[in-house]
């Protein structure tokens, strides 16, 4: 970050280059996972890196791990229960013995990535013992059909020099997945049988100054094999188009899984200053709408929140378009409301002072967890009847860390 203040470049020069724009072609948003894009890099400073994988049970039960080391958390919405358990890990390693980077394992858990089997290309095998009170044992494998990606070239890039960027930020997903197992929470095993997706995240600088906000949605649907994914994140002030003062610039990818087979990937930025197109050919978007002040975290929280993803289709060129109009109420009447995390309150106290004080403000992430309808059309090739309606579950969060407008 220091070098910025003492180089000679322009100051007025690009300083952020993002993974995709609107000159990427459409036939290069979708990238093929390769092994090495979910290998651990565990990079030193403040980078921060996860693995997640998010799980909708049959139960209705929402099942969430990540490794940043770890957190796991649990949350019911019939009985409106929440099981939230982050611990420190000791002696974290990767690769452990006879496996590549992809796999991790520590004193509290192991994650071992391997081939799966039938029509599963591959797999994680996830064993946990988070204290006495909560155990896990799941299988979370991903379907050939449904192939991992990562949109354009993955990574946008800090700074005004790519090629020696002051930081990074990239996601490579598994859009659908199946989860097999048990959990054994304060003595009773739950069974942990569902679908969901996973992520493999790194952020190469600070947190604070990747991003001001982020919008994350996660929809699954168990019985038709339907799920609309998509990440996005807005710089901060100091990074844009015309170097500091022109920040605020949306980065949105994310992609669509019709019978099981992904059928779309979508990644779309917004520039300061500029509109985007009703009818660009491209579009990967989260609109707040109806946003209301909310006393408790001093953001502007937004009372609806509109997913729009639209794209070329893969293997049909035709368009593909889905939607999802979300309904999360207001701070006074919450619809679906998981928690509301204080982001300080759950990171390490060394990098909690550094964040408090750079940013000067109080990170919060809203989590909401709802049923909802998904609108998709396409070529019938890929939707078949040229369009559908399905319902499924909504995971879906919007963070502010610094900036709410």
């Amino acid at each position: 970050m220091f070098s910025s203040f003492f180089s000679a470049a322009d100051p007025k020069a690009q300083n952020f280059h993002p993974a995709v724009t609107s000159k990427t072609p459409a036939g290069e948003l979708f990238s093929k996972l390769e092994p090495k894009d979910t290998e651990w890099t565990c990079a030193g400073g403040f980078v921060t890196e996860t693995q997640t994988w998010y799980n909708f049970l049959e139960d209705g039960t929402l099942i969430w791990c990540q490794i940043i080391h770890s957190a796991v958390g649990v949350f019911n919405p019939a009985t409106k229960e929440t099981t939230w358990k982050s611990i420190n890990v000791t002696n974290f390693v990767t690769p452990p013995p006879g496996k590549d980077k992809r796999s991790s394992k520590a004193d509290q858990f192991t994650v071992t990535h391997g081939v799966g089997s039938g029509e599963f290309a591959e797999q994680y095998t996830i064993n946990a013992n988070l204290e006495n009170d909560l155990q896990l044992a799941l299988t979370i494998s991903r379907p050939s059909s449904a192939e991992g990606f990562k949109v354009g070239r993955g990574e946008s890039f800090f700074g005004p020099d790519v090629s020696k960027p002051e930081g990074y930020v990239v996601h490579r997903f598994w859009p659908r997945t199946k989860c097999a197992g048990h959990i054994i929470k304060s003595g009773q095993a739950i069974e942990a049988n569902g679908v969901g997706m996973f992520v493999h995240a790194i952020q190469g600088m600070r947190p604070n100054l990747v991003a001001a906000r982020w919008n994350f949605a996660n929809f699954q649907s168990k019985d038709e094999q339907v799920s609309a994914i998509q990440m996005e994140f807005t710089t901060i002030g100091a990074y844009g188009r015309e170097g500091a003062g022109s920040g605020g610039v949306s980065v949105n990818v994310g992609g669509v899984v019709v019978g099981g087979k992904l059928i779309a990937v979508t990644g779309e930025t917004a520039w300061t200053g500029e509109t985007l197109a009703a009818d660009a050919p491209v579009q990967s978007r989260a609109v707040h709408l109806g946003r209301v002040s909310d006393p408790e975290t001093g953001y502007k929280q937004p009372s609806q929140i509109v997913y729009t993803w639209q794209a070329p289709g893969i293997g049909d060129a035709a368009p593909v378009k889905a939607e999802i109009k979300s309904d999360v109420g207001t701070p006074d009447a919450p619809k679906g409301l998981v928690q509301k995390v204080d982001v300080l309150g759950e990171i390490p106290a060394a990098l909690k002072m550094v964040i408090s004080y750079a940013a000067g403000t109080k990170p919060y992430i809203y989590q909401w967890l709802n049923p909802s309808t998904l609108s998709v059309t396409g070529p019938e090739s890929l939707v078949p009847g040229g369009s559908k309606t399905i319902s499924g579950t909504l995971y879906n969060e919007a963070t502010f860390i610094s900036e709410s407008d």
